[in-house]
């Protein structure tokens, strides 16, 4: 399976505590976030990466280079920042086929099992399946309302204990197609391309997984990364 890595942000937030690399390869122990991030989905049966990068691209691309562990990698580099729909709609034009390819954030760990996540996405054939978790901070990240079959009907303000989007995706390449294209300002994965998809009656589901999860572009999850990931 192929899957793109959206590592291009600013991390605006992060930057106080890590000011001078993307955020993505922000050290967590010995090693970058990023590093360990691929490290657990190619342990999954990832078999090719597209890395979508932008702010300060140079150290991830000095860092990786051309594969990593036997991976190979591509990079689709943003001349200008374009949001995380934006950096997908880029790398997906470096997708070697029409297959159903992962879609990770760069900077959140989220322990989904690939092979769960790839049934329950087989068994409805929706144009896009989101990862999703337990929110216990609410607003912080952005919820949805789920139907008992997995449908998403609705995306809304999170709500504490209630669903939210975990950044991790499997997706079709229809769900991309009639879409929102290139825009002079950036555009958003959460906040308009999968809005607009749902508006334009693609199917977008929805599983609860309940690995561990963290945003590394929040510093107090950044100070416990070590914690978790280990050293």
């Amino acid at each position: 399976m192929e899957a793109i890595v959206l590592a291009g942000g600013l991390g605006t937030r992060l930057r106080p505590v890590v000011p001078d690399l993307p955020k993505p390869m922000a050290p967590v122990g010995s090693r970058p976030f990023l590093e360990r991030l691929l490290d657990y989905w190619i342990g999954q049966g990832v078999q090719r990466i597209i890395l979508s990068v932008g702010y300060r691209h140079e150290a991830i691309r000095q860092h990786f280079g051309k594969s990593h562990r036997r991976v190979p990698i591509r990079y689709a580099v943003e001349d200008r920042p374009r949001g995380t729909g934006g950096g997908l709609l880029l790398a997906a034009e470096a997708l070697s086929s029409r297959a159903t390819f992962l879609v990770l954030n760069g900077d959140t760990w989220f322990e989904v099992a690939l092979k769960t996540l790839a049934g329950f996405h087989a068994s409805r054939r929706p144009d896009v399946t989101l990862a999703l978790f337990r929110s216990p901070q609410g607003g912080r990240y952005a919820g949805l309302h789920v139907g008992r079959d997995g449908e998403v009907l609705s995306f809304g303000a999170g709500e504490k204990g209630g669903l939210a989007n975990g950044g991790v995706y499997l997706m079709e390449r229809s769900l991309l197609e009639s879409g929102p294209q290139f825009a002079s300002a950036p555009l958003s994965l959460e906040e308009d391309i999968l809005p607009l998809a749902l508006r334009g009656k693609k199917r977008v589901y929805g599983l609860e997984c309940g690995g561990r999860f963290l945003d590394i572009g929040v510093p107090e999850d950044y100070a416990r990364a070590g914690a978790v990931l280990g050293t």
